[in-house]
């Protein structure tokens, strides 16, 4: 059986365009799991394999893949995730995130610290993910090996250890020194990078690299007693010593091991593999897995090994044309077997798995058996969600689910042909099972069908997939916002239910405080402070019912309560013309009448925007940022081009990218993540009522 601690589980992940795709290819070509390597310009990569990915030159989904690479004479498989750097598939970095041991973090050597690096390295340490970093593109203008280890420091707060530094840059850019061993390295681009030379360093560059492999040793020394000793001593530190203790140190996450190269140009892959092999963790090194066991409904511990009871947890779901719905799973313990029974702890319901694959981007192979430590996809679940987990029949167990965002904008949709609107409705919730952030929703006023995602990006691309994938043009609206809506007093109110219509009536009376929490927490805070029994405990459960349905539709413009409190004080029931659903229907009333006089506000989200253009076109983006309601927060210098930090209203961002396109020749770009919600102002909200 193979061992776990040959197993690295591992992401890689950056900002948009840091090379993370072509970086995944070569590695791909080197450890021989494809003869040739593909390029992004020629949409023929493995794992963009996604027409749209291939025409956008973007990573949408995230993509699993498996590779085997021989390290210090022992083979390793590396499970891969290639992960989509834009911030509307922020959820593909989520869930992949979720399920590693540990990542690789691409920097482009030309643009640094972007956005999206902040955010990605930002999940991850949410997660307590280990990582290394690879400052990719240093043969791209303006590379700054050096600027970029700075920039890492000064926005992450982290230790760098930098075992490489680079030969030249730009157009200059030819290899890497070892600071480790101290040599040179070259790659052959006659064979793709395939092989390598290595020689001393050059002599200009002697008094650089020992400069640096010193600053590397004294940072070692600070989290490592023994090599400290020796450093102090003057006394020859090995290279295997050195190994070891950037591992110790990169799995307790007191510093990140630097790299760099060229992706594109061949340069600098292997050494990277190396390190993933070194210095990332194994399932092993994950000693634990924590999660509720839901026979006590009490915390549980479980061992990562083979022989403890089996918890999989579901990142994502995928519909294959070919093989039909395959759920992607990482196995933290136990082990599952073709024809195994498992159990859903959301669902509690039995699946018999038919087949098991180990994952090559777009294709699989067929496995008998998959074990603690494997990323594989199942075949044969039904009703499986990203973030189910699958456990023992006798021994259920629930590892932590995945928080979804919530949607900000929405678009109404309809199929074009009359033909259409059957399948249209099994298409729509196809996507809905592959993407946890997208939503769909019915409006009884209009009879449309309203598409809700993270952004323009988002939705555009899930509706190209409908027409690419599944054959069904649609019509689309125009982008709306997702408002929320907000109580800013209290107020107390008595409702009252009371029908007699022959035989049995319908009766229910309760009194209430309705008011904004003040706990910073979304959703409904509900207080009972009935005493005596003046309600039966069901009727009071019914009344919470009512109240936490009724906010989903506010009184304003029927845009969901983001958040509110109801301190339930009084009530009466009648002993035959009394029920649960009275209860719930009068709290439903109560909400539309009370709500009113707790002064409710609309609430607009306000997207976090950065802008990077170049110095001659910073005036026009400021200008235009003013006149869309925009705050401009910070604007910090990279060369000759600007980074601009603004908050603006979600509303004022539709078709923002070609514009900033046009107001900066084309040589500008932007990045949109939700910041928060704040109060639409009361001209835009007349606008709105109108």
């Amino acid at each position: 059986m193979k061992q776990i601690k040959d197993i690295r589980n591992i992401g890689i992940i950056a900002h948009v365009d840091a090379g993370k795709t072509t970086t995944t290819e070569r590695i791909l070509y080197y450890t021989g799991t494809i003869h040739k390597p593909g390029n992004i310009d020629d949409g023929n990569t493995v794992t963009d394999s996604d027409v749209q990915e291939a025409s956008r030159g973007i990573t949408i989904s995230s993509s699993a893949i498996s590779a085997n690479w021989k390290y210090n004479e022992k083979m390793y498989q590396i499970n891969i995730i290639d992960t989509p750097g834009h911030i509307d598939f922020a959820i593909e970095v989520e869930r992949s995130l979720r399920i590693l041991d540990g990542a690789v973090a691409l920097f482009c050597a030309s643009s640094g610290v972007e956005s999206q690096s902040e955010t990605v390295w930002s999940q991850s340490e949410r997660y307590g993910i280990p990582k290394i970093g690879f400052i990719n593109k240093m043969d791209r203008i303006g590379a700054d090996y050096f600027k970029v280890l700075s920039q890492i420091e000064e926005e992450f707060g982290a230790t760098t250890l930098p075992i490489q530094i680079p030969i030249g840059d730009a157009d200059d850019f030819k290899g890497i020194i070892n600071l480790l061993e101290m040599k040179a390295m070259y790659w052959n681009a006659d064979d793709f990078g395939k092989t390598s030379t290595q020689t001393e360093i050059p002599e200009n560059l002697i008094e650089l690299a020992k400069k640096w492999r010193n600053i590397l040793i004294e940072r070692i020394a600070n989290f490592d007693d023994a090599i400290m000793e020796k450093y102090l001593d003057d006394k020859a530190i090995g290279v295997d010593e050195l190994h070891d203790s950037i591992r110790t140190i990169t799995l307790e996450r007191k510093a990140v091991p630097m790299l760099c190269g060229s992706a594109y140009k061949y340069i600098g892959v292997q050494p990277l593999l190396d390190a993933v092999a070194n210095y990332l963790p194994k399932p092993q090194d994950i000693k634990t897995v924590e999660g509720v066991d839901l026979i006590t409904d009490k915390t549980a511990t479980l061992q990562c090994t083979t022989d403890e009871q089996l918890s999989a947890f579901v990142f994502k779901v995928i519909v294959d044309k070919y093989v039909g719905k395959l759920a992607m799973v990482r196995l933290y313990s136990g082990s599952i077997n073709v024809g195994e029974q498992v159990v859903n702890s959301r669902t509690d319901a039995k699946n018999r798995v038919s087949r098991i694959l180990s994952i090559q981007a777009d294709k699989f192979t067929e496995l008998t058996q998959a074990n603690a430590g494997d990323i594989v996809a199942l075949i044969g679940l039904k009703d499986v969600k990203t973030g189910d987990t699958l456990c023992e029949l006798e021994k259920p167990f629930a590892l932590e689910s995945i928080a979804i965002s919530e949607a900000v904008i929405s678009l109404a949709i309809e199929p074009v042909s009359k033909n259409d609107e059957k399948n249209f409705g099994d298409a729509l919730a196809k996507l809905l099972d592959e993407d946890p952030s997208l939503r769909a929703s019915y409006d009884n006023q209009t009879g449309q069908t309203l598409l809700h995602g993270m952004g323009e990006l988002h939705l555009e691309v899930r509706i190209e997939k409908l027409k690419s994938e599944y054959k069904i043009d649609v019509n689309k609206g125009n982008p709306k916002v997702s408002y929320r809506e907000q109580l800013t007093s209290s107020a107390t109110h008595t409702e009252l239910l009371k029908k007699q219509t022959g035989g049995s009536g319908h009766f229910a009376q309760i009194t209430f405080t309705i008011a904004p929490r003040t706990d910073d927490e979304k959703g409904l805070l509900f207080e009972n402070e009935i005493k005596g029994g003046v309600l039966t405990k069901e009727y009071i459960n019914a009344v919470e019912k009512g109240f936490r349905e009724a906010m989903k539709s506010g009184v304003l413009l029927d845009y969901p309560i983001e958040a509110m409190k109801v301190t339930l004080l009084d009530g009466k029931m009648h002993d035959e013309d009394s029920n649960a659903v009275d209860f719930e229907t009068v709290a439903k009333s109560a909400f539309r009448n009370a709500a009113k006089q707790a002064n409710p506000v609309l609430l607009e989200p306000i997207m976090d925007a950065e802008i990077n253009c170049p110095e001659d076109y910073l005036g026009n983006v400021t200008s235009d940022i003013n006149k869309r309601r925009g705050m401009i927060i910070s604007i910090k210098e990279n060369g000759n081009r600007r980074k601009v930090t603004a908050e603006i209203p979600l509303l004022q961002t539709f078709g923002y990218i070609s514009s900033l396109r046009t107001l900066t020749s084309g040589k500008g770009s932007v990045t949109l993540k939700l910041k928060n919600y704040k109060r639409v102002p009361e001209d835009i909200l007349q606008q709105l009522v109108c």
